[in-house]
């Protein structure tokens, strides 16, 4: 088993694959590692620039189409084979030199995840910067994982807690609490970020609302992924003895000879009853769900159209 695996999703960004090679192969020198690098759809020549620059350490998965940035990175993970796997982004953006110091400090410190922390972020303030703070604090506060900086890509893991991270649609961005829904022990460090020289940023504000709508689903793997039952039947029973409440007071009403056939509480009540059903017949549904998940087998979300080994 190799010493380290250095995985880096790649999409469109032919003119950084040659000083990519070149970062990575003086940063890692004198390091027993493997480098797997996934493309995700290019439209342009960076399939045929990295199988040029592939050695025989280099593995180059290409997709049969885009799937995001997310799957690119769990395909990289589950082809991994060394004890330490690391994350990187192909822009050069992040500084694969900062990499043995990440691993001396995941040994030392016993950690299982090492996380990266842009501690000078050469990015757009409006667009980039103050949205990321704001994303970053929120998820700190609602899932009390306490990692700073959300959006960096550079992270190194212990290889067991990488391959059980379950990556998939867009929560790449939200990996340390999924390690931390395994119970792995994470620690940050600052590392170093470049402006970007060749290509586009993938990233835009729009991605805003997914990362909201993430966060959400975050929460409800953090407290109820294993026990849904536990969130839509308390919402569920709550809006039944509130709807039964306001029926049986309207019902009284009915017995003192007041009319209720109009009145809007009586639509409330009525629907608040059969709203706490649907929740709980919910909360039994996601239970058998749940429990059908974890005796299914696992089936891979992308589809690889080639791997392609250097020499």
């Amino acid at each position: 088993m190799r010493e380290l695996s250095l995985v880096v999703p790649m999409m469109n960004e032919e003119d950084n694959v040659k000083p990519l090679f070149e970062e990575i192969r003086k940063a890692l020198e004198g390091i027993d590692y493997e480098l797997i690098l996934v493309d995700d759809g290019s439209t342009d020549r960076t399939v045929e620039r990295m199988k040029a620059e592939a050695d025989s350490r280099t593995k180059v998965v290409v997709f049969k189409r885009n799937y995001g940035q997310t799957t690119a990175m769990a395909a990289g993970i589950d082809l991994a084979e060394g004890e330490l796997i690391a994350t990187i982004d192909g822009d050069l953006q992040n500084d694969p030199s900062d990499i043995p110091m990440m691993m001396r400090v995941l040994k030392e410190g016993n950690w299982d995840v090492v996380a990266g922390r842009r501690a000078k972020r050469q990015d757009g303030m409006l667009l980039r910067k103050i949205p990321s703070k704001i994303a970053n604090k929120l998820i700190r506060k609602l899932t009390g994982v306490y990692v700073h900086d959300y959006g960096c890509t550079l992270k190194l893991f212990r290889n067991e807690v990488a391959k059980n991270l379950e990556l998939y649609g867009e929560l790449h961005r939200f990996i340390p609490v999924l390690a931390s829904l395994n119970g792995a022990k994470i620690t940050e460090v600052d590392v170093k970020h470049h402006p970007r020289i060749h290509g586009e940023s993938k990233y835009g504000i729009g991605r805003t609302f997914r990362v909201m709508s993430d966060l959400l689903l975050m929460l409800f793997m953090e407290k109820y992924r294993q026990k849904p039952m536990h969130l839509f039947g308390t919402m569920g029973i709550l809006s039944f003895l509130v709807g039964m409440g306001i029926n049986f007071y309207m019902f009284i009403l009915k017995i003192l000879g007041y009319s209720i056939g109009t009145r809007p509480l009586l639509i409330l009540g009525v629907m608040l009853t059969f709203v706490g059903l649907i929740f709980i017949v919910t909360g039994f549904l996601a239970e058998l769900i749940i429990r059908t998940y974890y005796g299914a087998q696992h089936k891979k979300p992308y589809t690889i159209g080639e791997i392609y080994k250097g020499k």
